[in-house]
């Protein structure tokens, strides 16, 4: 049902601009190439209808550095998961989640995190169901070093 994604395969990017719809094309463009570049760290999975028409992906990479709530290294990151919402309840992000984590097992990982934004609840019931525990809460801060004062 899921399978590694094709970096020509134009499903992908529209996949991508559904579920980063603030993204302009090139910077999509741009992190699909260097995820191909680097398909060592990055997979991404697709689902697709019997026509071929896409329903969903997800994209993991693998992270070396510090992720919170995790105690491994390496761990299996989704960066991203999306299901069609015609497509949705059936299965799908389940069957993308368990590519991945195959994929991420073959590597070593023995731990896979994700995460979310606050106000995103959502994403946040899909995790949980997905076998997600949540790990903390965050939030961020910046500061201009070149504003005066």
């Amino acid at each position: 049902m899921a399978r590694l994604a094709d970096p020509a395969d134009p499903r992908w990017l529209a996949l991508r601009r559904a579920l980063w719809d603030d993204s302009r094309v090139d910077e999509h463009l741009a992190e699909m190439a260097q995820q191909c570049a680097d398909a060592a760290r990055y997979a991404t999975f697709l689902a697709c209808a019997e026509d071929g028409t896409a329903l969903g992906m997800a994209e993991a990479a693998l992270r070396h550095d510090y992720v919170n709530g995790t105690d491994s290294s390496p761990v299996l990151f989704l960066e991203g998961l999306y299901v069609a919402p015609a497509a949705r309840r059936q299965g799908l992000a389940r069957a993308l989640v368990a590519a991945a984590a195959d994929w991420g097992r073959a590597r070593g990982c023995t731990e896979m995190a994700s995460d979310t934004p606050l106000d995103n609840t959502l994403s946040q019931t899909v995790h949980a169901r997905l076998g997600f525990t949540e790990t903390e809460r965050l939030v961020c801060f910046a500061m201009s070093l070149n504003a005066p004062g």
